[in-house]
């Protein structure tokens, strides 16, 4: 792939014992906003109330200025991470001549998720066998270490308070402090227990202390909670551990007060170390949060379709008609549009990949696609949850009537690439999903619309697709039309039912993108060096490509590939089964973590090959 030279990238410390590795993390979160804890104990990603809010502890991105909350034991030994089974709490084990001890971390949720008003993180401590000295450390840095703060400290109990933000910290040990932090250094014996709770406080919402009884109620609490929701799965194959921690994962990502499924849980985690393509994942994506609809649903999922499909009909499908048209690529939680995207130049960014960036310009971009993803969201929640409403059709046909007058321009495509508009395949085959869906609706349901005009527009695509999507020179079907240049994008052309999994152009564009962008199960989005995207540098293989791979493999009947595939697959992910957006040459996550995209695919694929597997 494309390869860069020293000075065209940001100055890094290989090896830099300051920063864990981007898989040495686990992920907790209250279907509001989530957090980061690495293997060595160590919450260094934290955004409170909401995803996109700014963080407090934000050291995975400068290790000095970002902020981090550890706790950790103080003699030396191993750890381990789990999660405790069928739920979203993560515990982090000591091992060590002394003893072993655990961290439970997690964030309360109630019976009903959505009415959460409090903003908490828990942190119990245990020492399980022997007995063992743990240190604790609060380090908060407000709006992405650029807000100063002041620090109360009354026993066991810290009150942090900065612009717009306070946050109080309750202890069952005694605190420590200066002008900034607190920290406390305290030794269990076995059977013994501390309680760490940090809370998001104002004039409504005054601290809570936590004791160690309320911990443990809180725990059996959210621990009912995520059995109770992920014993509605359906999935029974051969994955279930794998396909069924990604379903947990895609539901953390979903913000319960709007309905919204954000894109990752991290800004600026580098798709190449020391390299630029650094992005503000914490966003709606329209493709990938319906693609999570599709994968969800296809479980059993319903209410989270549901609850995204209001988000659209509140928030997206009623757009200004700009340059985007009706819909804008990507929204904020909460369905606004306003994304500016900054660089915080302050922050080094992880092991030194500057810039980080907070919001995202790519909103801007047109991107045809995401009206072929929602509709056909549309079309399976219809089919498999519940009929859309006449107000919901009407929306449709309006949405349909703009892809018959746009679907033939120019535009950035899937990839959101920075160096000017093409004539992307992708995209118009999605537009051609998009009219194909809205008339199976019609269809399907009866209900009114402009069937010839549809029809006529739908083959038009098809054929144009047949035509100047075609390259005799590669025996391929190609990213731009009249161009020569391979897309792994293409392997959704089976799986969106365009052409058959077993078309002999199919076959031959499948053996292409074999030959070009796979390397040992791993799939390259394409090649930069021959499809310049306007950035430097390189990156790493997309992980939703390499698991498209599997479900072309399967759709062609050759599923002792597929399924080699897949299994190598699954030993890329995190030894919590999570992925990040790309793996490196050397087999390390790249990109944002973990990212929905990577996880709705996996299930996809798992789904499917164990359905062909029998």
């Amino acid at each position: 792939m494309a390869d860069s030279s020293s000075d065209q990238c940001n100055q890094y410390v290989p090896g830099d014992t300051r920063y864990l590795p981007i898989a040495e993390h686990g992920l907790i979160g209250d279907l509001r906003s989530v957090a980061l804890v690495g293997s060595n104990g160590t919450i260094d990603w934290y955004c409170v109330s909401s995803f996109d809010a700014p963080s407090v502890f934000a050291s995975i991105l400068d290790a000095d200025r970002g902020g981090s909350f550890e706790l950790t034991a103080t003699v030396p030994g191993r750890t381990k991470q789990f999660y405790f089974p069928d739920t979203n709490i993560l515990i982090t084990r000591f091992f060590t001549e002394d003893g072993v001890g655990e961290v439970q971390d997690f964030m309360p949720i109630g019976e009903k998720a959505v009415e959460t008003e409090r903003h908490r993180l828990i942190r119990r401590v245990l020492c399980v066998r022997g007995s063992l000295p743990f240190r604790v450390r609060v380090s908060p840095r407000f709006d992405y270490g650029r807000q100063p703060h002041t620090l109360q400290l009354h026993g066991d109990m810290a009150l942090f308070e900065s612009v717009g933000l306070s946050l109080a910290l309750t202890a069952t040990v005694p605190l420590e402090g200066d002008d900034r932090d607190v920290w406390a250094d305290f030794k269990l014996a076995e059977g013994e227990s501390a309680v760490f709770a940090l809370d998001q406080v104002d004039s409504n919402l005054p601290p809570l202390m936590c004791a160690r009884a309320e911990a443990e109620r809180q725990f059996a609490t959210t621990v009912a909670y995520w059995r109770r929701w992920l014993s509605s799965s359906r999935y029974r194959g051969r994955w279930r551990e794998m396909v069924h921690r990604s379903a947990l994962t895609l539901k953390l990502l979903t913000y319960a007060p709007s309905g919204a499924i954000v894109a990752a849980a991290t800004t600026s985690l580098p798709e190449q170390i020391g390299g630029e393509r650094n992005w503000d994942y914490r966003y709606v994506w329209v493709r990938d949060a319906a693609f999570c609809v599709y994968a969800l649903l296809r479980l059993g999922f319903t209410g989270e379709a549901q609850a995204f499909m209001n988000f659209v009909t509140r928030h997206i499908i009623h757009g200004d008609g700009g340059p985007s048209g009706p819909l804008q690529i990507m929204y904020r939680i909460d369905g606004s549009t306003d994304l500016p995207e900054q660089e915080l130049d302050h922050l080094e960014g992880y092991l030194g990949s500057a810039p980080v960036r907070v919001g995202n310009a790519a909103a801007d971009q047109l991107q045809l696609d995401i009206y072929g993803a929602l509709i056909d969201s549309i079309y399976l929640y219809d089919k498999w949850a519940q009929p859309i409403s006449s107000d919901q059709w009407d929306d449709v046909c309006k949405l349909v009537d703009w892809v018959c007058k746009h679907w033939d321009q120019p535009d950035e495509g899937i990839w959101e690439t920075r160096a000017g508009r093409k004539n992307f395949l992708y995209s118009r085959l999605m537009c051609w999903v998009a009219i194909e869906r809205a008339i199976r609706v019609a269809n399907h349901r009866g209900l009114p619309a402009d069937l010839p005009r549809w029809r006529q527009n739908r083959d038009t695509i098809y054929r144009r697709i047949m035509q100047r999507g075609w390259s005799e020179t590669r025996k391929a079907f190609v990213q731009n039309e009249d161009d020569d240049v391979l897309d792994a994008a293409l392997l959704m052309m089976p799986l969106a039912k365009f052409i058959a999994p077993t078309d002999p152009k199919w076959l031959s564009t499948l053996d292409a993108l074999t030959q070009d962008l796979v390397s040992d199960s791993l799939v390259y989005r394409y090649d930069p060096l021959v499809s310049p995207d306007g950035l430097r540098g390189e990156e790493g293989t997309f992980s939703i490509c390499s698991f498209w791979y599997v479900e072309a493999l399967t759709r062609a009947g050759r599923l002792d590939e597929a399924r080699l595939a897949f299994e190598k697959m699954l030993t890329y992910a995190n030894h919590l089964g999570l992925f990040a957006e790309e793996i490196s040459h050397t087999g390390e996550q790249q990109g944002n973590f973990p990212q929905a995209f990577t996880h709705f695919a996996l299930i996809s694929a798992a789904f499917n090959l164990d359905r062909a597997l029998g």
